[in-house]
């Protein structure tokens, strides 16, 4: 997935159907190593959220900034409903990042 031009919006979790957080970065191997490090950000640092439960790439940084947009305006069980048809077992999915 890396590597590519574009962005991402993607989305980490604490745990199975836990805190949920919704971000965009150009870098997802990179932005999800800084929460994992504690470095994402406060709300991401506060609440543990260090699993990559969801990620989606665009062509473009503007697609994924409104994208990210239009997502953090969704309720929480579309959410779950986007994270749950990509990641029923809400595995990380650090690991399957091509970096």
């Amino acid at each position: 997935m890396t590597g590519e031009r574009g962005g991402y919006v993607y989305i980490m979790a604490d745990r199975y159907r836990g805190t949920i957080y919704t971000g965009v970065t150009a870098d997802i191997a990179a932005r999800t190593v800084q929460h994992r490090e504690g470095r994402g950000g406060v709300f991401t640092s506060r609440y543990a959220l260090t699993r990559l439960v969801y990620v989606e790439h665009h062509d473009d940084i503007e697609a994924a900034i409104a994208r990210e947009k239009a997502v953090k305006k969704w309720n929480r069980a579309w959410k779950i409903r986007a994270i749950e048809e990509q990641n029923p077992e809400w595995n990380d999915l650090f690991d399957t990042l091509n970096m």
